[in-house]
């Protein structure tokens, strides 16, 4: 049996617009995925989580501007904890030229406004990492 895949779904406590990342949750359990939800203070807290849930995927929610300086201590942390491997995702609202320079520094994918739940799980499921079986 395959090892289900597990994400870590995550946003600043200072963004307090949590409905879209809650939905998706949700639609990412119906889909079969581990889903664990936290609000973090610094960048070195997802990190944390994502080591001791062994997650396969990060997805971010940042609607509140501010993303960059998080998205770029994060990912720059992801590496140097060896979690290259992890999938990091951004859902929110992320102006061209920060999706654009994100995604030269390794980000996996963003979805913004209007983009659904499916296009999100079926990038997760093309792209994440294989966890083997039980």
């Amino acid at each position: 049996m395959p090892l289900r895949t597990r994400v870590l779904l995550t946003k600043p406590t200072q963004d307090a617009h949590d409905r879209g990342v809650r939905y998706l949750a949700r639609k990412f359990r119906d889909a079969g995925f581990e889903v664990v939800f936290t609000n973090f203070l610094i960048a070195n807290d997802v990190i944390n989580t994502a080591v001791q849930e062994d997650v396969d995927v990060i997805g971010v929610s940042s609607s509140s501007g501010g993303h960059m300086p998080v998205m770029e201590e994060l990912m720059e942390g992801m590496r140097s904890a060896g979690l290259e491997d992890v999938l990091i995702i951004v859902g929110g609202i992320i102006p061209d030229a920060d999706a654009r320079q994100l995604r030269q520094e390794g980000l996996g994918a963003i979805f913004g406004p209007g983009s659904s739940a499916e296009d999100a799980i079926q990038y997760i499921r093309e792209n994440v990492r294989d966890r083997g079986t039980i």
